[in-house]
């Protein structure tokens, strides 16, 4: 008997944007562009692949605009590029990118930390960010970050989610990003909270975006699946972090994602090489690896098809 995991739900890697953001090594355009296409080879079906922050506030990301002219139209389709101004997405667009993930946070004070601006401003520009994604053809998302918790402010108030998701000025998202940015919720919350935004907000695909601080990555991950998310966010090796939201640790790992939800396009022999391309990559940048799936996967436990044998 075969098991699977359903409802199902696509995982989108965001190794290349959130995972890179808190790394003091930094790698070089052309590995960035290999590992896009690596992933996508393997069967990731979407990616984070940049940021249009202030390349001093984000150095490791200071090469976005780079990565993004060097890919083709067909990959850029299955890659996002993380805004907040309709200028970043102006400038992206011209760079070749079509996918626009306009961040936000719920919190007045992340919002100010982050981007610089009001909650209320960045929403307010949003109607001349979606605008300039229609005139490209792209698609935008509204991500809402700390929409669990806030690092200075505590607690967010799910209405206050909830507002933001089913304000007119937001409607244009294609899709809603809920981010535990601090990853702090549980999945009680979680759940409560993608069931909300699906039955009280425009209709549009969720997306979850987790971090593993408390080691309820997972477990949050399958909650908002269980709720309604079609989409969740993951890293390699749990790699990343917030630089703005102090206590934030790494994203859910991209390969616990996986062993948890059993795309039909994973195999164990493509987790394997997941595993190892995480493992080379946060060696290369001297990170820790996070991922319970590699650790497992290393085991002496050979019967276990998931664990990785002789590859010689």
């Amino acid at each position: 008997m075969t098991f699977t995991y359903t409802p199902t739900a696509h995982l989108r890697d965001v190794t290349l944007r959130d995972g890179l953001q808190l790394t003091g090594k930094q790698l070089d355009t052309e590995r960035k562009v290999a590992l896009v296409r690596e992933l996508l080879a393997l069967g990731v079906p979407e990616l984070e692949i940049g940021s249009m922050a202030r390349p001093d506030l984000v150095p490791p990301l200071a090469d976005s605009l780079e990565v993004i002219a060097a890919l083709t139209p067909s990959e850029l389709a299955k890659c996002w590029v993380w805004v907040a101004t309709p200028r970043h997405v102006e400038k992206a667009a011209a760079a070749g990118a079509r996918n626009f993930q306009y961040c936000l946070s719920a919190s007045d004070s992340h919002n100010q930390a982050n981007i610089g601006r009001s909650t209320e401003d960045s929403v307010a520009a949003m109607p001349a960010a979606i605008e300039l994604a229609r005139d490209c053809d792209g698609a935008i998302q509204l991500c809402i970050a700390t929409a669990f918790t806030c690092p200075f402010e505590g607690v967010v108030d799910p209405a206050r989610v909830l507002g933001i998701a089913a304000d007119p000025r937001t409607e244009g998202a294609a899709d809603i990003v809920v981010a535990d940015t601090l990853g702090q919720a549980v999945p009680a919350q979680v759940q409560q909270l993608i069931q909300a935004v699906g039955q009280s907000t425009p209709p549009r695909r969720i997306v979850y975006h987790g971090h593993d601080t408390w080691g309820l990555g997972v477990a949050n991950t399958l909650a908002a699946i269980d709720a309604g998310a079609t989409l969740v966010d993951g890293s390699l090796g749990g790699l990343g972090g917030c630089p703005f939201a102090p206590g934030a640790s790494g994203n859910t790992a991209t390969e616990d994602i996986l062993f948890a939800t059993r795309p039909d396009w994973l195999t164990p022999a493509v987790l394997a090489t997941v595993i190892e391309t995480g493992e080379a990559l946060l060696a290369d940048l001297g990170e820790p690896n996070r991922a319970r799936t590699a650790q497992g996967a290393r085991s002496e436990a050979r019967a276990f098809e998931w664990v990785i044998g002789d590859r010689s």
